[in-house]
């Protein structure tokens, strides 16, 4: 990810337009949820709400294609949150980069977020804050890898979590790309991590999007299995040249998250699996 001098003094992220039409969605399902998360706020409630974010970057971006700036997903899933008084009570962020995650840091701070940070692989960070978020509480983690590094093993660690909703960035891109080659290395790839166990489990034969659409698939069968569901309904994001880069998936347990993603999706533009 390059980085370029923000408009507030720290470094920011360079980004291309479609990442405001992916926060968009955040910040919809925030707002949208808002209602069940006051249940779990003081003074009537005392579980918590929890934001997590692996791949936080700095907190701010500039758009390359306009020069527009915009928030980071942290720093505008709590100001939507405090815009619909119903605060995160923690906000957790992560990123391999220490600049970059001092920057988010500064930023989440400036706004007065109860902000807890941890420089590591996502991986890495999911495993050592396992139950600690809010366990019982209500828990978001936006999943937003900038490829196909999304290990799997994020999503065991999260599944245990009681009340752990989980909004996913699938990268398409990537995956039409690079898919055949990862699939032919005898070397654990970005693939084995990203949907283990599919040597043994998915038919490499016919064309790639068939074979593309079987590893969808198997990744699917596999979250379920853990006991959050992915949504049926989940959404394209593409390039001015209708190029698709990624698609955004809910995972969740309970029937009223996936509610709230389809109100967030209610844009005539969501797409059934």
């Amino acid at each position: 990810m390059a980085r370029v001098p923000g408009d507030d003094g720290l470094i920011a992220d360079d980004v291309g337009y479609w990442a405001t039409e992916k926060h968009d969605y955040l910040v919809r399902y925030i707002s949208i949820s808002r209602a069940a998360r006051k249940r779990y706020l003081p003074p009537k409630g005392t579980g918590g709400a929890t934001f997590i974010d692996l791949f936080c970057g700095t907190g701010r971006s500039k758009v390359r294609d306009t020069g527009a700036w915009i928030d980071g997903s942290a720093v505008a899933a709590w100001k939507q949150s405090v815009k619909d008084e119903a605060p995160f009570t923690n906000v957790i962020i992560a990123d391999k980069d220490p600049e970059a995650l001092y920057a988010c840091q500064e930023r989440l701070k400036r706004l007065g977020a109860p902000v807890t940070c941890y420089v590591n692989e996502a991986a890495e960070v999911a495993q050592q804050i396992g139950q600690t978020p809010t366990p019982y509480g209500l828990n978001l983690a936006f999943l937003d890898p900038y490829s196909l590094d999304l290990d799997f093993s994020i999503i065991q660690s999260f599944a245990s979590v009681k009340r752990m909703d989980m909004m996913i960035h699938l990268n398409q891109m990537d995956m039409q790309r690079n898919l055949m080659s990862l699939a032919s290395e005898s070397d654990q790839t970005r693939l084995d991590r990203f949907v283990p166990g599919w040597r043994d489990s998915v038919p490499r034969s016919g064309q790639r999007a068939a074979f593309e659409q079987r590893i969808y698939e198997y990744w699917r069968e596999k979250v379920r299995k853990l006991g959050p569901w992915p949504s049926a309904q989940q959404k394209l994001i593409t390039a001015s040249s209708n190029q698709p880069l990624y698609w955004l998936v809910l995972a969740a347990s309970h029937e009223l998250a996936h509610k709230f993603w389809g109100e967030s999706l209610d844009d005539g533009q969501s797409q059934l699996f």
